[in-house]
């Protein structure tokens, strides 16, 4: 279970580090279950809800004893569609697998109902890096003011959920080609580098995510394209700018932090003791 993080109580032996501890804790700041009830396909919990969420299950009969679910994972899409009519939240118009704790898939629902019940939601963060003579850089993409979450944030070069089907590196070079531009056989060279797992609340309800973590080396001469209008504008940093963005603000959409702060200390960034200390924080190792 996610809780407050309690790394961030180190902060008075390490007060450099409490602002990049400050974006770990932010996206592992739900308790759980914190008032919701566990959401079940079958007899595995997969989810948690809301009380207005259980109430609208219950509406539709997805009783079982003193908790609320599907029978099978056939019914997980039409229930996902049926929230919608309900008006618990706006269709995405897009399939995402459910998976349990194994990582099998169960079944599909729009990618929505996603943080409305609660489910766990896999996706792709892409680090575009150029090396040049004078240090590595790093492309940064501003989110367009269209976009639905954390229009005008700063984000990735390419990051994107996982659509229903497909696995990381697939996403990677679906993603890379639909939001920069880049390449297939140049896409299909990003190396997979970590893996991030998270728990808050948004505005659109409980995020539980996992964050497929890649590097990719650009050559000099590439330029970004934003080919599906999701992308306003995209810009080449030096590293050290991008790691004085996450230190000093909150400029970047939320969860872009935490990969960020992993590329930094593997890029060696932060003093080794430091390292240690922001790498338990994001793998939820006691401080």
């Amino acid at each position: 279970m996610h809780a407050t993080y309690w790394p961030v109580a180190d902060k008075s032996s390490s007060p450099s580090l409490e602002p990049f501890l400050r974006h770990i804790a932010a996206c592992n700041s739900a308790v759980l279950p914190g008032g919701r009830n566990p959401f079940f396909c079958g007899a595995e919990q997969i989810g948690w809800v809301s009380p207005a969420t259980t109430k609208a299950l219950e509406s539709l009969g997805l009783t079982q004893e003193q908790a609320v679910g599907v029978n099978l994972g056939a019914e997980l899409f039409p229930l996902s569609q049926a929230l919608c009519d309900m008006g618990l939240y706006t269709s995405h118009n897009e399939a995402f697998d459910v998976r349990n704790d194994s990582g099998a898939v169960l079944g599909q629902v729009d990618r929505g109902a996603i943080p409305v019940l609660g489910l766990a939601a896999e996706g792709v963060h892409l680090n575009g890096l150029v090396e040049r003579a004078e240090g590595l850089f790093l492309w940064v993409a501003r989110r367009s003011m269209s976009k639905r979450l954390d229009p005008g944030k700063l984000d990735h070069l390419v990051a994107g959920g996982m659509s229903a089907g497909l696995d990381p590196q697939t996403t990677v070079i679906k993603e890379a080609q639909e939001e920069a531009g880049i390449p297939a056989d140049l896409a299909a060279t990003a190396r997979a580098v970590s893996r991030i797992e998270y728990a808050l609340e948004r505005p659109e309800g409980l995020r539980r995510d996992v964050l497929h973590c890649y590097d990719l080396l650009l050559p000099e001469t590439f330029v970004p394209i934003a080919e599906d209008g999701e992308v306003e504008s995209f810009h080449l940093l030096p590293i050290q700018n991008v790691m004085a963005l996450v230190r000093d603000t909150d400029d970047f959409k939320f969860n872009v932090n935490l990969v960020l702060i992993d590329l930094f200390i593997r890029r060696g960034l932060f003093e080794p003791a430091e390292a240690i200390i922001l790498r338990n924080a994001l793998t939820g190792q006691p401080a």
